[in-house]
């Protein structure tokens, strides 16, 4: 009897103890459950001050949000106050590459094509004031270009806390011109640049422009080019006519420059834009074009819109720093020369702030193209061979890491998409091996093609 006694409460001590460690393994399963932390808590923890919401999803992306973060002004001083700067963040995977996207003017959420073919995180910042990350009024002496690079740094260094892996930055433009500034200032932040179609331009009208205008193409496309130019303002007042038509279509306003003046600008930047935006020899209209048709054509070149108050007040910001830090073109006149009733000395600066000091910097962009063609390694240089912005593009030393890829006949809008299998194996085993093998790369996607000059 005793030995039964004793047995029933061996197994009862058994069945408790199993009992008890059953319980507390699942209740360390449920504060496990409770403990994690979702995307969102921690990007709420790492910008507590930043307005986050969240988007559509969209290609690959398992998240996707807009941050308005509470940007310094002025990174050495932060008691010169804030401005709301716009930031799209997409998630994936914690363990993906992270490519972060340069905007050199506005931004919205949309993949980038390296973020397809890398099927990675993405970060899109819009650059300080232009878009919805413009303040007003507009503190100008905060919009250079290391202020600018201060506020991708600090995000980076906050994002790789949650993104440890590759880090690639990119950009179009003016924004590619942003990712080798970048580049140049913090080489460690980034493991791969790839700069579209980006510039690094010489003096406030660098000359390179116009000798790639006339040199590029053929002798008879760039007679074709100068035609137009000249039929543009030999049938001034009905184009002109045109022109106040679609701005009442349009409701487009014109107090800042004048249609007049528009059409002045607008013939001079034709050469410029043609070759940038790869126009075609054959749609160039001829003497026995209309006025409609001459402006129709113009206007899909250039953009008459170029020259309205709202691009005008729109772009202000990109005349600034151009003017200040980054260079631009010039316009030649000589083939319309005695056609000119308004514009006798055309200068960027005309669309620039007025009564803002603006003392041109050259040796800021000298600095970054000595860093990048002597030093920069990992970068993948994207660029159009017929693009005007082409001829300002920097070429890497020989001893020097990286790979420039010129499509023939390529425009502005040259993508990785656009070069044969052959170039695109070639630049996918140059990305691999700056990656390395463990970063998986996704076929060819179908890149957006918008673009601003």
């Amino acid at each position: 009897m005793k030995q039964t006694k004793y047995l029933f409460i061996f197994l009862l001590t058994i069945l408790s103890a199993t009992s008890c460690k059953d319980s507390k393994h699942a209740s360390k399963e449920t504060d496990q459950t409770v403990t994690e932390v979702s995307f969102l808590q921690k990007i709420k923890e790492l910008f507590p001050t930043a307005e986050i919401t969240a988007l559509e999803k969209s290609d690959h992306f398992a998240e996707v949000y807009q941050m308005i973060l509470k940007e310094p002004l002025d990174h050495s001083n932060p008691a010169a106050g804030s401005f709301d700067h716009y930031v799209y963040l997409s998630h994936v995977d914690y363990n993906k590459p992270t490519v972060i996207v340069t905007e050199g003017y506005s931004a919205k959420q949309r993949t980038n094509e390296l973020s397809k073919i890398l099927k990675s995180n993405q970060v899109i910042v819009e650059y300080r004031f232009y878009g919805k990350s413009r303040p007003e009024p507009m503190p100008w002496k905060y919009l250079t270009n290391d202020q600018a690079v201060e506020d991708y740094h600090g995000l980076v260094t906050k994002l790789k806390s949650l993104y440890p892996k590759k880090w690639i930055s990119t950009g179009i433009s003016k924004g590619g011109e942003t990712v080798l500034i970048y580049k140049s200032k913090y080489p460690e932040d980034i493991d791969v640049a790839v700069p579209y179609v980006a510039p690094l331009i010489n003096g406030r009208e660098d000359a390179r422009t116009e000798e790639h205008i006339n040199s590029v193409g053929t002798e008879e496309c760039r007679a074709k080019v100068t035609k137009f130019q000249r039929l543009l303002l030999s049938n001034r007042k009905a184009v002109l006519a045109e022109i106040e038509k679609h701005a009442t279509e349009k409701k487009m306003g014109f107090t800042k420059v004048s249609q007049e003046e528009a059409l002045e600008y607008a013939a001079l930047e034709f050469p410029f834009s043609f070759w940038q935006w790869g126009g075609k020899c054959e749609d160039i209209p001829g003497e026995s074009a209309s006025a409609e048709e001459l402006f129709k054509y113009v206007d899909k070149i250039v953009g008459i819109s170029f020259y309205s108050d709202k691009t005008y007040h729109d772009l202000l910001p990109s005349y600034y720093q151009h003017m200040l830090e980054l260079g631009y073109y010039g316009f030649d006149t000589t083939p319309v020369k005695d056609l000119i009733k308004i514009v006798f000395e055309p200068t960027n600066l005309r669309f620039a702030p007025k009564d803002v000091e603006m003392t041109y910097n050259p040796e800021y962009i000298k600095n970054v193209r000595d860093y990048v063609e002597n030093k920069g390694n990992h970068i993948l240089y994207i660029n159009g061979e017929y693009d005007t912005w082409g001829a300002c593009a920097p070429t890497p030393k020989p001893n020097v890491d990286a790979l420039k890829m010129v499509l023939k006949g390529g425009s502005h809008k040259t993508r990785i998409k656009h070069f044969s299998q052959e170039d695109q194996k070639k630049i996918y085993d140059k990305l691999q091996s700056w990656l390395g093998s463990d970063v998986e790369l996704s076929p060819i996607p179908q890149p957006e093609e918008s673009v601003s000059k």
